[in-house]
């Protein structure tokens, strides 16, 4: 085989229910202790569910302007901010405008200004002459183009809580394929309404503990009732290692693999023995020319469903061996972001490599039997090796990523 571009992360930027700061998002992590709370801002009033994980205060005033956050859906709010901190990491964006891309992945997009509008709540009336463009599903990559001036490719994803790892995955593709020279990628979400929660509900998607929220969540437990609503976004800021490494840029961590698959199963249930997601993770490891051996760690899509995590853990077993590889749930922390989910957790990967730790699992008490996997209870040392980060989602749309430490 040729010689394969190899590709930078040289900078990071989240906004998430454990933190806006990376360093504050990763000791809450190793914490192992659920951000999930009675929901604040919103009227519960009549919900069958009332507790999620929520980003406090976005935190937007540095990146925009008063009047530009009136035309922006909290969604595009996360993401631009977000966006900005990774932009600000990476010590700017090292190309001319039209070599520079963005990639952003979101499932719900504008949920709050679309229930505003449906149910007459908007301060305006309902709808409002900037309902469409506050809700659009690309509204939040067309604000991060704007403010960053993006003039090449401007690419929004939609596949549900696959979404944000698309978006990376696909980031990576623009650099191979010589499209762009530097790639802002990620995903944002914003979806803690009553619709949403009252729908995932109905669905017997969310846990139901409300009488102790923080415990929730629980990935991989034998007791294990459903996941828990969370909110957020993440942004990374993709190189060619070559062009980073010439520039004296911080190199973080290589993105080395992506792969996607479909189920072709069913609209909301996985494949039972996760067959997408095997499939998935081997292709990401042939693209990334790795072996199974050479994966010290997974971080597992892992949100806490009984059906969901059982597929990605015999997935996970067959690919790797039972009991092979740590695995661990960034979602037993943060709840589970949809479309933000896979950017949350390429972030985590990625400062899993550079912390050279594991972080632990929330609330898993009892491993589920079935489950044959090696999850992490406490915080891990990590293994020489490369990262895999999984996002699976509704419709059995597959995405994972494989992030390698960098060397010179």
């Amino acid at each position: 085989m040729g010689a394969r571009t190899r590709v930078a992360v040289t900078g990071m930027g989240v906004r998430t229910p454990a933190g806006h700061q990376l360093k504050e998002l990763w000791d809450t992590l190793v914490t192992g202790r659920s951000t999930a709370r009675t929901i604040s801002a919103l009227l519960t009033d009549g919900l069958p569910v009332t507790f999620a994980c929520q980003v406090n205060d976005p935190a937007w005033e540095e990146h925009v302007s008063v009047r530009h956050a009136r035309r922006m859906d909290r969604v595009s709010l996360l993401a631009a901010s977000a966006a900005a901190d990774a932009v600000a990491d990476a010590d700017g964006l090292p190309a001319p405008p039209e070599r520079r891309a963005v990639v952003a992945g979101t499932a719900l997009a504008g949920n709050n200004t679309r229930e505003q509008a449906l149910l007459g709540h908007a301060p305006q009336g309902a709808p409002t002459p900037l309902s469409v463009p506050m809700s659009m599903h690309h509204a939040a990559t067309a604000w991060i183009t704007m403010l960053h001036q993006i003039a090449g490719p401007s690419i929004t994803l939609s596949t549900g809580c696959a979404s944000g790892s698309h978006a990376i995955g696909e980031g990576l593709r623009l650099l191979r394929d010589g499209s762009a020279d530097v790639v802002v990628a990620g995903g944002g979400e914003a979806c803690i309404t009553p619709n949403i929660l009252m729908s995932l509900h109905r669905c017997r998607a969310l846990s139901t503990r409300a009488t102790d929220p923080e415990r929730a969540s629980r990935p991989f437990d034998v007791g294990r009732d459903g996941f828990v609503l969370g909110e957020g976004a993440a942004f990374v800021v993709l190189e060619r290692l070559d062009d980073a490494v010439r520039r004296g840029a911080r190199v973080y961590a290589e993105l080395a693999g992506y792969g996607r698959t479909s189920d072709a199963h069913h609209l909301v249930v996985p494949h039972p023995q996760g067959d997408g997601a095997e499939r998935c993770m081997r292709q990401a490891l042939a693209d990334a020319r790795l072996s199974p051996g050479e994966v010290t760690h997974v971080n597992a899509h892992g949100t806490g469903s009984q059906l969901s995590d059982l597929a990605e853990a015999q997935a996970i077993a067959r690919v790797f061996g039972p009991r092979q590889v740590p695995v661990t749930s960034t979602k037993s922390v943060t709840g589970h972001a949809l479309g933000a989910a896979g950017a949350i957790e390429a972030v985590v990967g990625v400062l899993t490599l550079v912390e050279r730790t594991v972080h632990p699992t929330a609330n898993l008490q009892t491993l589920d039997p079935r489950c044959d996997i090696d999850v992490a209870r406490s915080p891990r040392p990590l293994e020489p090796g490369a990262v895999v980060s999984n996002s699976f989602a509704f419709g059995g749309h597959n995405a994972s990523l494989v992030l390698t430490p960098y060397g010179p």
